[in-house]
């Protein structure tokens, strides 16, 4: 046999095992599955499932209250900092300055006392790597990385960055026009305005309702504004350092003590932000996009926080009911029916709070179909057990995506941070597997039941009025708030 019909022998048998998966996880009974024409009889069985290899993680607190996290690794020559400041995120951000946080570090690395951001940018790629800064709900990380010779001299930097910045009237003017362009380009796409609107059903006036910018919070925003935020935010009593890589503990602690030791906290710390609301009034709104052809579709209502005890299983019961490409909602809504080219359901953990949220895009004349078969499958997974063989594809695709997305050093860094500022212990980066592992048919039925009830739901629609309205009636009143 040539090359290429042998090849294309072996494609079509990993579709085949590929549509035997699927079929499995949509439901399929086991004895269908066993057919010679759905799976390759000489298929090997799924291998044991392996742990994660938990990291020996150094732990140190300095003086000033900073937390230091050191995970040694031999392998990649190169080391990684994360610094995340909590409470300097979105959560931080005060009503009238909704996405403040986004600019706060956004023009972090563009200017210090000593460099400009040319210079910031030079020096670090002199160093054999990069430096960034990024934000979300409950905090600001700042990253750098760079070969081991010269990991001093780039956590050096990095403090400078984090402690230091100028915010140049330049910069923030430049910021500031950068966002307004990406603001106007934003608004006019239906998932920005669906996501906003959504905020606002789930969170109401908790800071996490408006984390998204408006013209007026990006123009109100000045310099001065900026160094008074960043001095109020960043604190080294609400900050961690982690570090990784090929260094040893010792090594790395003297660095950040070197780096970090002499930061002195501030004024008095911005109080701790409130919890998010556990419930929400239902809400219907119906986002006017005359002449749209398809209509953008949410479903939310609020979760909880990323430490509670239902985080996992919710995580596992949002994954078999809308997380992945096998999940319920997307083999119904795309496979079975053609609604759409993606549907997807699930949690979203903040350290306050969360959201759970159901979203989509439809052609307009199956609107009101898609939403039934939503409601279905919520319904469906409150009230009757998975089955063994669905659950168990499930645990392996949720243990196995966390497994690779925390083999590269700097993703095992990033990873350890975001649990810190969502209130995870350093211990649930080796506790996580385990514990899904652990999950129940009956604990998935429970959180489909606390969670997914379709009378909790807020509907968020995006589309043409004309052409939407007959089909959500069915759904309540909606109503019709301006752009």
């Amino acid at each position: 046999m040539s090359r290429a019909p042998l090849m294309m022998v072996k494609q079509v048998r990993r579709l085949s095992a590929a549509l035997g998966l699927l079929a499995a996880v949509a439901g399929t009974p086991a004895a269908e599955l066993k057919r010679p024409a759905d799976l390759p009889p000489d298929l090997p069985p799924y291998g044991q499932d392996k742990p994660l290899p938990v990291p020996q993680i150094t732990q140190h607190t300095l003086a000033n209250g900073l937390q230091v996290w050191v995970v040694p690794r031999q392998g990649l020559p190169r080391v990684d900092f994360v610094l995340a400041v909590r409470g300097a995120g979105f959560g931080a951000d005060a009503p009238s300055q909704p996405g403040f946080a986004g600019l706060l570090a956004g023009v972090l690395t563009e200017g210090t006392a000593q460099r400009d951001s040319r210079a910031i940018a030079e020096t670090a790629q002199g160093l054999g790597g990069a430096i960034g800064a990024g934000s979300a709900n409950d905090g600001i990380t700042v990253s750098a990385n760079a070969l081991p010779s010269q990991a001093a001299a780039m956590l050096t930097l990095l403090a400078e960055v984090a402690r230091h910045p100028a915010y140049p009237d330049k910069e923030v003017a430049l910021a500031k026009t950068n966002a307004l362009q990406s603001l106007k380009a934003s608004e006019a796409t239906p998932r920005f305005r669906a996501e906003r609107a959504l905020a606002q059903a789930v969170f109401g006036d908790h800071a996490y309702g408006r984390t998204l910018p408006t013209a007026e919070s990006i123009s109100a925003a000045t310099p001065e504004l900026l160094r008074a935020e960043h001095a109020r935010r960043f604190r080294p009593d609400r900050c961690l350092l982690v570090i990784t890589g090929r260094m040893d503990a010792g090594t790395a602690l003297r660095l950040a003590e070197g780096a970090f030791g002499d930061w002195k906290a501030g004024d008095a710390a911005a109080p701790e932000a409130a919890a998010a609301p556990a419930s929400a009034p239902v809400a219907r709104v119906l986002l006017e996009r005359p002449g749209s052809v398809q209509a953008t579709l949410r479903l939310a209502r609020p979760g909880g926080p990323a430490s509670a005890t239902d985080e996992v299983p919710l995580r596992l019961a949002s994954t078999l009911l809308g997380g992945g490409f096998s999940s319920r909602v997307n083999l119904n809504l795309r496979e079975q029916k053609g609604y759409t080219y993606g549907a997807s359901a699930g949690n979203r953990s903040y350290r306050d709070g969360g959201a759970i949220v159901g979203s989509s895009d439809v052609r307009n004349e199956v609107t009101g179909a898609a939403l039934q078969e939503f409601f279905a499958e919520y319904r469906r997974i409150g009230s009757e057990l998975v089955g063994d063989e669905e659950l168990a594809a499930n645990k392996r695709f949720v243990a196995g995506g966390y497994l690779l997305s925390t083999q590269l050093q700097g993703a095992l860094a990033r990873q350890l941070a975001s649990n810190w500022l969502v209130g995870l212990p350093p211990e649930f980066l080796g506790r996580y597997v385990p514990l899904v592992q652990q999950v129940s048919a009956e604990q998935v039925r429970e959180m489909g039941r606390k969670y997914f009830n379709p009378d909790d739901q807020s509907l968020i629609v995006v589309g043409d009025k004309a052409a939407l309205g007959e089909q959500l009636k069915a759904f309540g009143e909606f109503s019709t708030p301006g752009r």
